[in-house]
């Protein structure tokens, strides 16, 4: 906007000074510029005005904080709060790419682990952003736990003056889908809370969704900030500086552009008489930059059974090049390239088959849907898939977009890395378990898991990327100890850490509790780990297989047998790791480390739960479980 001499009070030269200064500067410098304008000592020129940006970083969190310049004014800046609960890194790594969007537009921020973040300080935040994962059946993640305990407790502060958002992560084919999340928005509202946007619920395709949430927020507030200048005599001269918060090192693979990276080997880790399969991958990364840690994760963009597709388009009586539409921007694609590639067939989930009861009229679906408790419910979807739903409840009529339209993305999946960087350069080796079961007398497998034991083959690229696990690193001190419990495939991530504490000459020692059912057929990497006791890599190793005893043996029976050694371990500073099944294995484990530390300290219950827990916020206790 252009001034004009006959409405303000300055002269026609000084009127064309300020029209070619305006259009040239930055909604900070306007703010600025106010601000000084509002100083009383106008006299003093400009390039004396003291403004140097601090930039403040506490073990606890990334915080941006501005240094008081000299101008008082007015207006009050409010600070933006992240936090974040996650499992595997996403929420993290989404809740950063909010603070770097703010922070360009010169916003005070905090960005928290909900584990680092002090509840007692909730009720002095002003606006707060969650980004959450939901974990197992509707349980928060680890490093949510507290947190979410204390907002349910009779402590929780009313939040009368909190303006606040979610972002919810999770799977669809969960039943308690996005829970977290959902909880978190509910019980701030319940506390005070006002909802500056809606939460938003993602599914394992997440990434254009969160963005858009990103997006809003951003747009949100500076609405909001420019509402709260309005009026205004002056306005804060208050700025943030450029910051760096600790982020991935950034790589130009992702899940939108993986790296198509060629199979070196590809070999069945299990004995002859193993009933499992157990494939051991090595993946070429040279020249692609890639780079990884002890800890992180691979994911795979992987393809569905071209049997099953090829079943479902014949079933349907279509013509697999019919061209379909697969985006919002309208990109096509064949039938089959679709239904092969981009979209989950393999698994039904309670979302699909409501759409599915709309579109196929079909009444039997529709009153299957209708009076179906959610056991029933549960115990239909659990191993059908789209095949099945197809050929049990048949469309009347139905077209390939129509179907296409109500299927979820095809979900990448994740796999921890076994092995180092240091000690393989230009290679990422995978351990994956062979998934097969057997449902309505069809034999199914795995999607991805089935890729690459029936199809993938020496000289086959696959579209990968590395995905970061900074809650399951090694320490940095590498005189420290590691007790690591992996059974079968959970025992990756620990062939990767003692390549790299072998590389690195590290001192520490080291305790791996492994377990599988046979001895002879499936000691996954049993030389390796004979090699590395030789070597004083490894420094103590107890397995157990199950299917040899009568009586089933498993890794938390070797933990109870040896829990005076494993107590004193963790005296000496000893860091735990766990890696594998949720559901059963990891759980059980907790439960008996509980007892160790409860029994071997002569502590109490809830003394030994307080131990526990303290190991787990000084990150002495990690788990990758799934």
């Amino acid at each position: 906007m252009l001034l004009k001499v006959q409405n303000s009070p300055f002269t026609e030269e000084q009127t064309e000074l300020l029209n070619r200064l305006l259009p040239t500067l930055t909604e900070q410098q306007k703010i600025w510029l106010c601000g000084y304008l509002s100083y009383s000592n106008l006299e003093q020129p400009i390039g004396q005005i003291p403004g140097n940006i601090g930039i403040a970083n506490d073990s606890a969190a990334t915080t941006i904080q501005p240094v008081q310049q000299s101008v008082q004014t007015p207006v009050k800046i409010r600070t933006v709060t992240v936090l974040y609960g996650t499992e595997t890194g996403n929420a993290q790594q989404l809740s950063e790419q909010l603070v770097q969007k703010l922070k360009t537009k010169d916003f005070e921020v905090e960005l928290f682990s909900l584990d680092e973040f002090k509840p007692k300080n909730l009720k002095k935040v002003e606006d707060l952003f969650i980004i959450t994962a939901t974990h197992g059946e509707g349980e928060p993640p680890e490093n949510a736990r507290d947190f979410y305990e204390f907002l349910f407790s009779k402590r929780a502060p009313k939040l009368k003056d909190i303006r606040f958002s979610v972002l919810a992560l999770g799977d669809q084919s969960y039943e308690f889908f996005c829970q977290t999340g959902k909880d978190f928005d509910k019980r701030l509202e319940e506390l005070g809370g006002e909802r500056l946007l809606p939460r938003v619920d993602c599914d394992v395709d997440y990434e254009n969704e969160a963005e858009e949430w990103i997006e809003n927020v951003v747009e949100k507030l500076i609405e909001s900030r420019e509402i709260d200048h309005q009026g205004a005599a002056s306005a804060t001269s208050q700025a943030v500086a450029p910051f760096a918060v600790e982020t991935a090192k950034e790589t130009t693979y992702s899940k939108k552009n993986p790296f198509y990276a060629e199979v070196l080997e590809n070999i069945n880790l299990n004995g002859r008489g193993s009933n499992k399969e157990t494939r051991h991958i090595v993946l070429s990364i040279e020249d692609s930059g890639i780079a990884f840690e002890p800890g992180d994760i691979v994911g795979i963009l992987p393809e569905n059974d071209p049997v099953l597709v090829d079943q479902i388009i014949e079933l349907m009586g279509w013509n697999s090049e019919e061209t379909v539409t697969i985006s919002k921007e309208g990109d096509q694609i064949s039938l089959r390239h679709a239904l092969l590639s981009k979209f989950e067939i393999s698994r039904l989930t309670k979302p699909l088959i409501q759409s599915a009861s709309e579109i196929f009229d079909n009444t039997e679906l529709k009153e299957f849907i209708r009076s179906s408790t959610d056991d029933e419910l549960r115990e239909y979807l659990d191993g059908r898939d789209l095949f099945d739903l197809l050929s049990e409840y048949p469309p009347k009529s139905l077209e390939p977009n129509e179907l296409i339209n109500i299927l979820r993305k095809l979900p990448v999946r994740e796999y921890s890395i076994a092995s180092s960087l240091k000690a393989n350069p230009d290679e990422v080796h995978l351990i994956i378990g062979k998934d097969i079961f057997t449902v309505n007398g069809r034999e199914r497998t795995g999607v991805c898991s089935g890729q690459i034991s029936e199809r993938l083959q020496v000289g086959d690229t696959l579209p990968i990327y590395v995905h970061r696990n900074p809650n399951f690193k090694l320490p940095l001190d590498t005189d420290a100890p590691l007790i690591m419990i992996g059974p079968g495939t959970g025992v990756a991530p620990f062939r990767a850490f003692l390549q790299e504490r072998e590389e690195l000459e590290a001192k520490g020692k080291t305790w791996l509790f492994f377990g599988d059912q046979h001895f002879s057929s499936d000691f996954l990497y049993q030389i390796e780990w004979q090699d590395w006791l030789k070597k004083e890599v490894l420094t103590k190793l107890d397995v157990a297989f199950s299917r040899d005893t009568e009586q089933k043996i498993y890794v938390q029976h070797r933990m109870l047998e040896n829990s005076k050694e494993f107590y004193q371990w963790l005296t000496e500073g000893a860091y735990i790791y766990v890696c594998g099944d949720e559901k059963r294995m990891a759980k059980d484990v907790h439960e008996t480390i509980l007892h160790i530390v409860q029994t071997e300290g002569s502590l109490t219950e809830e003394q030994a739960k307080e131990y526990v827990d303290q190991l787990r916020k000084e990150k002495r206790y990690q788990r990758d479980v799934y």
